[in-house]
């Protein structure tokens, strides 16, 4: 019989202010109807991956470049910073309207919901690298990569991984029409810079957004350093971890999921923990989560004993 991990969500019925979670049971097609059709969306994800070709024919201006950087490091952030390190994880608390705020953001990476998004999150960290686990690389490079969203079993919102936020009617509302944000983003690139402007700060964006977040799912799995023994595959790579505003430290991350900053030292470069720091700095965000002393002890004695068994290789080569 498989043994199932236990990891801080098995104990999240509770809200932030303690209130009982809303009973997930009454609520209807929490992904929007259209979740009925999964071909309709595999269009149109592929569509919008082949509209990226037209940018030979449109051609590119600094205003379209731009663009592109904004909408994509904007959503980036929605992802790392809200998706993530917020819904997912709870490493730090905000106010119901900014919470909303960051679900819209992330939402409109075209990524589906925030509760959709944490909920299978959250099923990934239980069974990290296991037969469970949505997108571990042991099922191959691409699988964890994309493919496994194709999979029926991914399609609907685990809410009953996510009942702490699936409480908020707002948050259930963009759950289901988690299209909208999407939608808006594409008008407002096209009155920004017309048909240029859509596509490359809609267009190219979404699917530069989409691959870079699919990398912590594939690479960092597979390449990078290992700082701590964490049971499965996770890997810290810098260079995964400036793509992504600090996704990359991803072994740090999975030994102390709970932490707002997963960059543990000065010198590893985590913009999205430079960007919540400053938002705290005003208010918007509080109660950030770091490392306790005893993950840094951690971290110096495996590092000795790295560092040990290297002489010794190095001594007997």
């Amino acid at each position: 019989m498989e043994t199932k991990k236990t990891t801080a969500f098995d104990s999240v019925a509770q809200s932030q202010n303690g209130q009982s979670a809303r009973d997930v049971s009454s609520i209807e097609e929490p992904d929007g109807w259209w979740s009925r059709y999964g071909n309709v969306s595999a269009a149109i994800y592929w569509g919008i991956h082949a509209s990226c070709l037209l940018a030979f024919w449109v051609g590119v201006s600094a205003a379209d470049i731009a663009l592109f950087l904004t909408t994509f490091w904007l959503r980036v952030f929605g992802i790392t910073g809200g998706f993530h390190r917020y819904f997912s994880h709870r490493s730090y608390k905000t106010s119901r309207p900014m919470q909303f705020a960051l679900a819209f953001l992330g939402t409109s990476a075209v990524q589906k919901g925030p509760l959709w998004w944490a909920g299978t999150h959250r099923v990934h960290h239980r069974y990290s690298d296991e037969e469970p686990d949505p997108h571990s690389p042991r099922k191959g490079f691409w699988h964890a990569h994309q493919l496994w969203i194709f999979e029926k079993q991914w399609h609907d919102t685990r809410l009953g991984e996510i009942r702490d936020f699936a409480r908020f009617p707002e948050l259930v509302w963009l759950n289901q029409w988690h299209i909208v944000p999407p939608i808006l983003l594409a008008f407002l690139c096209y009155g920004i810079g017309g048909f240029s402007g859509l596509l490359w700060g809609m267009g190219i964006s979404t699917v530069a957004c989409w691959h870079a977040t699919y990398t912590i799912n594939s690479l960092s799995h597979r390449w990078g350093s290992v700082r701590f023994d964490t049971g499965d595959d996770s890997k810290n790579n810098w260079v995964l971890a400036l793509l992504t505003l600090g996704e990359g430290w991803h072994n740090n991350h999975h030994r102390f999921m709970n932490s707002t900053r997963q960059g543990f030292y000065w010198w590893e470069i985590d913009i999205t923990w430079y960007v919540l720091r400053a938002m705290q700095a005003v208010g918007l965000v509080w109660d950030m989560k770091e490392p306790p002393a005893s993950i840094y002890a951690e971290a110096s004695t495996n590092g000795a004993a790295r560092a040990t068994l290297r002489s010794e290789r190095a001594t007997s080569s």
